[in-house]
């Protein structure tokens, strides 16, 4: 029972097919292509309707049957749920883990997200004010993740979706314009993940 992912080449899409490779779920990809508007395509907005990738359509959902689920971290939460893997059954486990993935739907991707946005501007007054915000928060926040990786192999315990969610913004440090090497916590777990066969292989899928 293959999994259908639709989504693009981005950061959010990344976290996905690194987590299906790491849970060794049979998946194939669906490219939408955000730079025509096909995410606003009535099939698409039928199982994502806020318009945006990824989402995932598993035919062999809860009960056997087909669902569809949209937003990275609640696909992250259902594939772990499902498959038992990255996500720790005891609640007190769970807990750094909802913490964590929190932590970058909310801050560790929009903040980025944001330079990804300032950055493309051609007007340089236009691009000045934003930069400088975005710039500053975002490099606060791979400081926050630089200490909470102080003595620790990953964010939250075990390897979890937690660490897969951050990873795919991780993965964009050039266009951040940060150099891992100011955040020597984050680089040491960053090359790490980066090194496992199945991480490689879901950075390296073809996603559009």
């Amino acid at each position: 029972m293959t999994i259908e992912l639709n989504t693009w080449n981005t950061p959010n899409g990344r976290k996905i097919s690194v987590a299906l490779e790491e849970m060794g779920l049979p998946y194939k990809v669906t490219p939408v292509n955000i730079g025509k508007g096909e995410q606003m395509a009535p099939a698409f907005l039928a199982i994502s309707p806020n318009n945006k990738i990824p989402a995932i359509v598993d035919p062999d959902g809860p009960g056997g049957k087909p669902v569809s689920i949209f937003e990275s971290g609640a696909i992250l939460l259902y594939l772990g749920e499902k498959t038992g893997k990255f996500l720790p059954k005891p609640l007190a486990e769970r807990i750094p883990v909802y913490e964590w993935l929190m932590w970058q739907m909310g801050g560790f991707g929009p903040m980025p997200g944001q330079v990804h946005h300032f950055i493309a501007l051609e007007n340089e007054q236009d691009r000045a004010y934003g930069l400088k915000r975005y710039m500053a928060e975002t490099r606060r926040l791979y400081g926050v993740l630089d200490r909470r990786l102080d003595g620790r192999e990953f964010v939250a315990g075990d390897l979890s979706v937690a660490d897969f969610a951050i990873l795919g913004w991780a993965w964009r440090h050039p266009r951040h314009k940060v150099d891992l090497a100011d955040f020597p916590n984050v680089k040491r777990w960053y090359d790490a993940l980066m090194a496992r066969p199945a991480t490689k292989r879901g950075m390296e899928a073809k996603l559009d």
